[in-house]
């Protein structure tokens, strides 16, 4: 039940609503796998990787904030639950124990493709129904893209 009632129809709002909730989802692991990495990264660049480990975790979560109210804005419910994470991420699982910088690089990297290639989609399906939540998934793939060419260039 919402107490929110949208102006979208009810088949863009089961649209935007999927959106909105594949990229909460996805937004939250990615904070979750940042931080793990950046816990337990490991080697000569530990000091650059760990530092830009966590602006990806502040990115994932201010974002995964804005997703979450615009999702309830709309009267669709948001699920961030540990479990529904673990469930529906598009994000491969981290290894246990400690992580050379190498291949941590290579797991934020991969991680990040995943979650942009879903953004992308997102963006393409919600374009239509709701401009107002495309522009969000917009702006926050441009970012999640910037972290990715930074990781990537550190790997080159």
């Amino acid at each position: 039940m919402s107490v929110v009632k949208s102006a979208l129809s009810d088949a863009d709002l089961k649209t935007v609503g999927e959106a909105l909730q594949g990229a909460l989802v996805d937004l939250v692991d990615l904070a979750l796998v940042a931080k793990q990495v950046h816990w337990n990264v490991v080697g000569p660049r530990f000091r650059s990787v760990h530092l830009q480990l966590d602006e990806v975790v502040a990115s994932a979560r201010t974002h995964s904030d804005v997703v979450a109210e615009r999702a309830s804005a709309l009267g669709v419910t948001p699920d961030g639950r540990a479990a529904t994470v673990a469930s529906t991420s598009a994000i491969a699982g981290v290894p246990e124990g400690l992580i050379k910088d190498a291949d941590a690089v290579r797991i934020l990297v991969d991680a990040l493709g995943a979650v942009i290639t879903r953004m992308r989609e997102r963006i393409q399906s919600t374009g239509d129904p709701d401009p107002i939540t495309e522009d969000i998934l917009i702006g926050l793939t441009g970012d999640l893209e910037k972290h990715a060419w930074m990781f990537t260039a550190e790997s080159s």
